[in-house]
């Protein structure tokens, strides 16, 4: 079943890809237009901004050459007001540029003008590396005047309205690719970037030729797959349960994002809650009772997932906090669906990725691939054994592809710098070889 649903996921990554059926597709392929992964020849210092919900964050990095690694130098987290989201984009920007600008001073580093990574982990869609327009509000925010705008272009336009510092060039980051990257320096055969946290993406080094929307025939571009739609076109019917059914059905975005659904934190533990008020029903668990707490939507939380199946005395304490009478046997029966919600979880985020690895490994013309996919995110990093279980499927149904796996360190902030600093590079090298040209 994962090999079948690891094939349809094939024609929907190619479906993306193309000139004219990528508007149509579930899986939307993004070019993000970073060309190139880390060399190791990297260097200098970096400003990294990350805005995905109701904080953001500042950080000065450091990329050391010579010791190979991404140092953060500090950071500060600024939080945005309920009505700061309800407001103008001109008044959010002028609240980022604010905090930005007194991190500066903090820093010492206003006379400088560094240059820019800008994690925006809003829908957008980019133009260039540092073009992106925000396609639509999500996660509670809806300021006036910035869907269908540029918000590099914002940004700088409220740096600029203060004029007491600048920023140099932009790098617009995807945390998916921000994953990749931060892990790209240490090991520079990562290609991949994957994220199970509260939702699920995936991101990887497709060749140029191959992507059909944007110019060129030479050299490889990452996409941003946005895996998480995978199955929203009904591709995925015959494995949806009746619980996944209600997730999304109570979900704010039904009939979108049902890969999603059925992996990432943010409804695991409710799958989990639908199943066991579906067993006490049968009279399969707890005498055939129910509580209040568990008939409520959300109560159980993704965590008592990992906790559970950590060990029964866990389960039992949970149980007890639910409101619930169980016996030994209950404790046991929880725990068995407990691992059943997350081993499906982690084998169908595996068929996902033996997709994107095989795909590499075919458009390369190998008999056998050897890389490293950077990851992050709370489901991968906190269940007790979502690693092994994801690892060992992949094994199974890529097994030309040798995988390493490596737990990124804050893509959104030290990856956003290195992907600015390897915009950099590439951007020095296409003008050294242009000089050399005319000068040829």
């Amino acid at each position: 079943k994962l090999k079948e649903v690891s094939v349809r996921l094939k024609k929907d990554l190619i479906r993306g890809l193309g000139k004219h059926s990528h508007h149509r597709a579930a899986v939307k392929m993004l070019p993000t237009f970073v060309r190139a992964t880390p060399d190791g020849t990297e260097k200098g210092d970096y400003l990294a901004l990350d805005l995905g919900g109701t904080n953001f964050r500042v950080l000065y990095v450091r990329v050391v050459e010579e010791q190979q690694k991404v140092v953060k130098m500090d950071s500060k987290i600024c939080s945005i007001p309920q009505e700061m989201m309800l407001g103008t984009g001109e008044q959010l920007f002028d609240h980022i540029a604010q905090c930005l600008g007194e991190f500066l001073e903090s820093q010492d580093l206003k006379g400088q003008t560094l240059p820019l990574g800008f994690t925006f982990s809003f829908p957008c869609e980019q133009k260039e590396i540092d073009k992106s327009i925000l396609i639509r509000w999500t996660k509670g925010f809806s300021c006036s005047g910035v869907e269908g705008q540029d918000v590099v272009k914002l940004l700088k336009e409220a740096i600029h309205r203060r004029g007491d510092y600048d920023i140099g060039s932009v790098a617009m980051v995807n945390d998916t690719v921000g994953t990749m990257m931060s892990c790209g320096y240490r090991d520079q055969s990562c290609e991949i970037g994957m994220i199970i946290g509260t939702g699920t993406n995936a991101c990887y080094m497709e060749e140029i030729k191959n992507v059909k929307r944007v110019e060129g025939e030479d050299g490889r571009m990452c996409i941003n797959t946005e895996w998480g739609g995978f199955g929203d076109d009904g591709s995925l019917k015959d494995i949806l349960t009746e619980f996944d059914e209600v997730v999304d059905q109570t979900s704010i975005n039904p009939g979108v994002h049902t890969f999603e659904k059925m992996i990432s934190g943010m409804y695991l533990g409710e799958i989990v809650r639908l199943l066991l008020v579906k067993m006490a029903e049968d009279k399969l668990l707890f005498k055939g009772e129910t509580s209040e707490a568990l008939l409520t939507p959300g109560q159980f939380e993704t965590k008592y997932i990992s906790e559970i199946e950590d060990g029964l005395e866990n389960a039992q304490k949970i149980l007890t906090a639910l409101g619930l009478n169980w016996d030994p046997v209950d404790a046991c029966v929880v725990r068995l669906v407990c691992d059943t919600i997350s081993s499906r979880s982690a084998r169908l985020c595996a068929a996902a990725l033996a997709t994107i690895s095989n795909r590499i490994r075919v458009n390369r013309g190998l008999d056998h691939l050897k890389t490293t996919v950077g990851v992050d995110g709370t489901v991968y990093r906190k269940h007790p054994n979502f690693s092994e279980e994801l690892q060992a499927a992949v094994r199974l149904l890529a097994p030309k592809c040798d995988i390493t796996f490596l737990v990124s360190e804050d893509g959104s902030g030290k990856g956003a710098a290195m992907v600015t600093a390897v915009a950099q590079r590439i951007a020095l090298q296409s003008r050294l070889t242009q000089t050399q040209d005319s000068a040829g």
